[in-house]
């Protein structure tokens, strides 16, 4: 419906709360936080993202889910996002933005072999 501005204001609500009650590092709260930062990105607030992502949401996750956890994966993906949205972005906003792009690809590449079972014939 394009009510972007409406929306960022309930995900700032929801972000706050999620932190109040269960902590910053509980999943909700990093969950909503994520929801945040696709918000901002949407309406070109690149910079707040770029805050949100790489000085909150990015060591919270990767502390209390890892690495390699698909949420804490997924916020690496937004601040790309950002950072590309960004043009006062740094060498070292490069530098993360290559990291994050090679953890995606490992992560694609564990699920494809993990996913991948050789088929069983059946003989009758």
């Amino acid at each position: 419906l394009g009510r972007h501005n409406e929306a960022l204001v309930l995900q700032r609500e929801v972000y706050a709360r999620d932190v109040a009650i269960s902590g910053a590092s509980h999943q909700d709260a990093i969950l909503s936080g994520l929801n945040l930062s696709n918000s901002l990105n949407t309406l070109g607030l690149s910079d707040e993202a770029t805050l949100l992502l790489r000085d909150q949401l990015l060591p919270v996750a990767r502390q209390s889910l890892g690495p390699d956890h698909n949420l804490t994966l997924s916020l690496g993906r937004n601040l790309v996002a950002a950072l590309n949205n960004n043009r006062e972005r740094t060498r070292d906003d490069l530098r993360l933005n290559q990291r994050a792009a090679a953890a995606r690809l490992f992560l694609i590449s564990t699920q494809v072999t993990t996913c991948s079972k050789p088929r069983q014939s059946f003989r009758t």
